[in-house]
């Protein structure tokens, strides 16, 4: 079955994602975004409130785009594509404090017809602090779906990030 197929059959390889659980690793290049934890990123008990976890990922994907040569106003600009977060599983570790020194590691784990699935740590010290997965969605302005531009799934298989075909899928001789 094509990627395509699966989509169409309902088969999604990220119905039940759960941060943490043991899957398939593609064996591909992981971008590190390395951070700095602000006052402005902390709650009144002095660690990084839960929601800004997820802004840091944003940067984290949004940087390992560009580095691909793919910035997000340039895709929007040029195809009319914008990515929006179809799905997320997060897995809250241990807290992050002001002035701490992060990294947000993301890697491309499939490429299907119009979604990416990610897996996102953030980690400090090298101790994952929080385990993200994500399905993103490539739609138009009208929220329509819209196929991965051909692009930039050439990079993202060419920089060695993901698979096309998705973990569920068995290949037949």
């Amino acid at each position: 079955m094509t990627p395509d197929i699966c989509r169409t059959a309902g088969v999604s390889p990220a119905a039940g994602m759960r941060p943490g659980r043991p899957r398939p690793r593609n064996s591909g290049m992981t971008h590190s975004l390395p951070l700095r934890v602000y006052y402005e990123d902390t709650d009144a008990a002095g660690i990084v409130y839960y929601a800004n976890y997820l802004k840091f990922a944003e940067r984290g994907r949004t940087e390992m785009m560009r580095v691909l040569g793919f910035a997000h106003s340039s895709i929007q600009a040029e195809t009319g594509i914008i990515f929006t977060v179809r799905r997320l599983a997060a897995d809250y570790r241990s807290p992050a404090r002001l002035d701490d020194a992060l990294s947000v590691d993301t890697k491309i784990i499939e490429i299907a017809g119009a979604t990416l699935l990610l897996d996102q740590e953030i980690r400090r010290d090298g101790a994952v602090l929080v385990a993200l997965e994500l399905l993103l969605a490539c739609v138009g302005h009208d929220g329509r779906p819209r196929r991965v531009p051909p692009g930039l799934r050439a990079a993202l298989v060419a920089s060695g990030q993901s698979s096309i075909t998705p973990s569920i899928v068995q290949k037949t001789p």
